[in-house]
């Protein structure tokens, strides 16, 4: 049965509007909706231009998952999971719909596909005994214990790829308990939003641009200034990595950190489309919004919700 809705996509593609409208027609309809939000940095407080909070689109309708963590704290998946469950079962109690809205593939697909995380310890003994290892070789490593990791990005960066070991290596040598993460009955109607790559790519450089003018550059500053390290900001990738360069002076000028920061954003939008289909092959049925219709979106989830 229907309870929810999911509205997914590629940055820069519109979705917490879209997410906003369909939750105001269905509160306009009887059935009151409040959103969750499903983006890895939206977590944190104080990231709010780079993370694109675009707080005053909610108006009058309730989100959750958003500010409710400080830097230079790690929200993790394992941390998403138990709280969009959390969340999501409140509202099923209290008679509302949860609309989930965002572009974290890995969050997504941990709560539609049930992944069985399970929290894992720091083990410093054993972050010792990678230390001296190469990137390449915690790569090896990490593919010797898990030959398809969730997150292609866990083979990039030195800090997520002994993360991703000390997990791995975790579950290798402790089975997964009984029961796990608490889950309500999850069962949304998926919405996809898309556009053709080129009108992808004009709203990238656009939002990339309205930020900019807006103070991204001065909030990144603020953040630091307010004691969070430049490798900290960086691992929070994009927006707060190529700032975080640029502050530091290691991209030259301002009209190069835009061009290589719009280079990165179109490659992340790429990858996520790529989730998003690989999603699909796994059994996530995902009805594509062309351009993000809100009309055809609501006659999706308006058709969904009838046959319940």
């Amino acid at each position: 049965m229907v309870n929810g809705v999911v509205v997914l996509g590629p940055t820069a593609a519109g979705k917490t509007g879209l997410a906003v409208d369909l939750a105001r027609r269905l509160a306009a309809s009887g059935r009151p909706a409040e959103i969750i939000s499903a983006d890895s940095r939206q977590v944190y407080r104080g990231l709010d231009i780079g993370s694109g909070k675009d707080l005053s689109e909610y108006g009058e309708i309730p989100y959750h998952l958003i500010d409710v963590t400080e830097l230079p704290a790690e929200y993790s998946a394992f941390d998403f999971q138990r709280d969009f469950y959390r969340a999501y079962g409140e509202l099923l109690a209290k008679g509302a719909l949860p609309v989930a809205c965002g572009g974290t593939g890995m969050y997504l697909d941990s709560v539609l596909r049930e992944y069985g995380f399970v929290r894992v310890p720091p083990n410093e003994a054993l972050r010792e005994r990678l230390a001296p290892l190469s990137l390449a070789e915690l790569a090896d490593r990490l593919l010797s214990l898990r030959p398809a990791p969730h997150n292609r990005t866990d083979l990039e960066e030195r800090p997520r790829l002994v993360r991703a070991i000390e997990i791995a290596e975790y579950a290798r040598d402790n089975p997964l308990p009984e029961g796990g993460v608490d889950r309500p009955p999850v069962d949304p109607v998926v919405l996809g939003v898309r556009f053709p790559r080129a009108e992808l790519r004009a709203r990238i450089r656009e939002r990339l641009e309205a930020r900019v003018a807006e103070g991204l550059v001065e909030e990144v500053a603020r953040i630091h200034e307010g004691g969070i390290e430049w490798e900290r900001l960086e691992r929070l990738g994009l927006e707060y990595r190529f700032t975080a360069e640029f502050l530091q002076g290691r991209i030259a000028t301002l009209a190069e950190y835009v061009d290589v920061l719009y280079t990165a954003i179109c490659q992340f939008a790429k990858r996520q489309e790529t989730w998003f289909r690989g999603m699909e092959r796994k059994g996530v049925a995902i009805r594509w919004i062309d351009r993000g219709d809100r009309d055809a979106a609501w006659e999706c989830v308006s058709g969904a919700l009838a046959g319940t």
